[in-house]
């Protein structure tokens, strides 16, 4: 009510909030499964979750101030009015007991934090990029999660960037991964006269992005 149809595509959200969307957890990136048709949700964290004047813990949003995020699975049919999720991960520390794996072993996954880009490989596994790991006291990093089988749930980490950078932009075929590492080097008090990191190129360097390919 009082949106048109083009204010609606240029203010979804706003247009959401007022029909009384469920409110999310920072949702970063959305992909659809091509061999299972499931679709896939990062939502990076919200530390704001359950505060005062934000939204408290629901099902789909299960921690209050939520600094790690989790993964949504999405069982969707395009043609219905009606869809099936649940969580895939909920990310931390995996001594934490808020923390689910997709119902595997706890004490055999890598800890991940902040979800931010998914996408899949051609066997259907996920491979998630990190946002803000430095919660754990990790840098970010590359992570696989097959999702079917006795091994659904259970991340493993492929590669991890340098300080303060941020990976994204996964891509991932047999041989070769390619995935981005945004603003490294980017903590509080860095500078450009005090560095936190001199990568790509080393020594006394000022750190830039890159894009990393990786190959067996």
């Amino acid at each position: 009510p009082g949106m048109s149809a083009d204010e609606v595509y240029v203010f979804t959200r706003e247009a959401a909030d007022r029909v009384g969307a469920t409110k999310m957890d920072r949702p970063e990136d959305i992909e659809p499964n091509p061999v299972n048709g499931r679709v896939y949700c990062a939502l990076t964290n919200n530390s704001q979750r359950g505060t005062d004047g934000h939204a408290g813990p629901d099902e789909v949003n299960p921690r209050r101030v939520n600094k790690h995020g989790q993964v949504l699975e999405i069982d969707d049919d395009p043609t219905g009015r009606e869809f099936r999720w649940n969580l895939l991960l909920v990310c931390g520390d995996p001594e934490d007991p808020s923390t689910y794996f997709g119902g595997f072993d706890k004490s055999q996954v890598s800890p991940i934090s902040c979800p931010d880009n998914v996408t899949f490989d051609r066997h259907g596994n996920l491979w998630i990029t990190t946002d803000s790991t430095e919660a754990l006291g990790a840098n970010d990093g590359l992570y696989a999660v097959p999702l079917d089988g006795p091994q659904r749930g259970r991340v493993m980490q492929f590669l991890s960037v340098p300080r303060g950078a941020e990976a994204c932009g996964p891509v991932i075929e047999d041989d070769l991964v390619l995935v981005s590492a945004q603003h490294p080097g980017e903590l509080d008090g860095a500078s450009a006269d005090n560095p936190a990191s001199h990568w790509p190129d080393g020594g006394d360097s000022q750190p830039r992005p890159s894009v990393v390919a990786v190959w067996r």
